[in-house]
């Protein structure tokens, strides 16, 4: 071991080869030293494990021209999207409109009425942007967006419930994605928990029972995330804004995904719409910006303009505002639902309700044009997709998408070298193949495809 840690080369000694000096007039110096000291380190680290009994000069720099072009590029990415999880929290969730592009280069790259009113003249309100747009849009009389769903619910709970009570039913103590815990941003809100009912079942008297002095609110958890099935009940929106009317209470639900177009009609399970929570007489509703509306991450809160005039007001409010990037590409989307169709030109949707002849010809595209590439096997294959990003629970939408298997390559070694393609390409394994979901592909994903799988093919050649 320690003769093989001799032979380690120096940074300098590397720093004097031809190959690495050629990327002097294209990379910072110091970008250099970095990856040949990594380079070396790596060669270090394998001889200390005894990993490694032989190498020259030669591998570390080829490992550390590797580590140099890979931190040229941008840690944050394209993806191709083969899964068929339509909104897949891990790549970003929901694909905004090519067509916003535009729009956001302009207002990112110049100065924007962000915070001025261009009639008035002076200082304006940067939620002006969106807050009539989602007011016509649901019927609210109000309307306030912050960066996520997960801080719609703390501000609103902050504002109204600090050091009193907030009762929920205890089969909507939910926990959404990285272990984030209903119970956890309330109790971060300042508001006490008041559990009632039954994991199973929750009934009028449950509320009514647990409504005493310090109660400040009552609070419903759309289960935008999981479903339980089988011996339940749970009390309607209407009856829970009744009772808390009854007792002079606010009444608030946190609907999750969120959505404002009936999805029944496309063939999808039923989710409540945000229209209908409004038109219940809910006070304060909460949703994401980036699930099943298709756009941004945000959290929007819509209700009584008195509660959500006290949340502008909130000093947590600053500390959770949204950037002129995100409500530019809200007023985007929300002007898609109101002037055109959504189903087509907002992506999630459009994905989402895709037909299976559709569909189909999509598989049936991305096979023939792989037709002409090496080695490989490649088949239509019927499969399912999923909504994904807590919407939609537990449906299973009839898809169609390729199986591609290569000669003397595994589908775990497929898979990996798919997904460390220059675009990387997100893939499944299903029944040791590597599928490719097509509801989850755009136009310009196909020859990424097919330029990725040619190449894979002929190194094996």
């Amino acid at each position: 071991m320690k003769d093989l840690l001799r032979e380690l080369p120096s940074v300098d000694e590397i720093l004097k080869d031809n190959d690495i000096k050629k990327l002097f007039s294209i990379i910072k110096r110091e970008n250099i030293i970095y990856a040949v000291r990594k380079a070396i380190n790596f060669y270090r680290d394998l001889i200390l494990k005894g990993d490694v009994i032989k190498f020259n000069n030669k591998d570390i720099i080829n490992k550390a021209i590797k580590y140099i072009s890979k931190e040229k590029q941008f840690k944050l990415r394209r993806v191709v999207n083969g899964t068929g999880i339509v909104i897949h929290t891990n790549l970003g969730r929901a694909p905004l409109p090519k067509n916003m592009s535009n729009k956001l280069i302009d207002v990112s790259t110049h100065y924007s009425t962000l915070e001025y009113d261009i009639e008035a003249g002076s200082r304006g309100s940067r939620y002006s942007h969106v807050e009539e747009l989602l007011c016509i849009l649901t019927g609210a009389e109000a309307a306030l967006v912050v960066n996520n769903n997960a801080a719609a619910v703390l501000l609103a709970l902050s504002t109204i419930a600090k050091g009193k009570e907030v009762i929920v039913s205890r089969g909507q103590l939910v926990e959404i994605g990285g272990s984030f815990r209903v119970p956890d941003v309330m109790s971060q809100s300042g508001a006490i928990l008041k559990e009632v009912g039954t994991t199973n079942k929750t009934h009028d008297y449950d509320y009514i029972n647990a409504i005493n002095e310090n109660t400040a609110l009552i609070l419903k958890v759309h289960t935008s995330n999981y479903k339980i099935i089988g011996f339940t009940y749970e009390v309607k929106l209407e009856k829970i804004v009744e009772i808390a009317r009854k007792y002079n209470l606010p009444t608030m639900e946190d609907l999750g995904s969120g959505v404002l177009v009936d999805l029944t009609k496309y063939g999808l399970s039923y989710e409540p719409t945000v229209q209908s929570s409004i038109k219940s007489g809910i006070d304060i509703v909460t949703f994401s910006g980036d699930k099943l509306l298709g756009g941004p991450q945000a959290g929007i809160i819509l209700g009584k303009r008195k509660y959500i005039e006290m949340m502008k007001k909130n000093p947590l409010t600053r500390a959770l505002r949204v950037d002129k990037m995100c409500l530019s590409a809200l007023e985007y989307i929300l002007k898609i639902y109101r002037d055109d169709d959504p189903q087509k030109n907002v992506p999630v949707l459009a994905m989402l309700t895709l037909d299976k002849e559709e569909l189909y010809k999509r598989a049936e595209n991305l096979r023939n044009i792989s037709g002409d590439i090496k080695n490989l096997d490649v088949k239509i294959a019927e499969i399912e997709s999923m909504a994904g990003g807590g919407s939609l629970p537990g449906l299973a939408i009839p898809s169609y998408g390729i199986a591609i298997t290569i000669r003397n390559m595994t589908a775990n070694e497929l898979e990996e070298k798919l997904r460390i393609n220059e675009i990387p390409i997100i893939t499944r394994i299903i029944q040791d193949k590597v599928i490719i979901d097509v509801r989850t592909l755009f136009d310009d994903d196909y020859i990424i495809i097919h330029d990725a799988i040619k190449n894979i093919s002929e190194e094996v050649t």
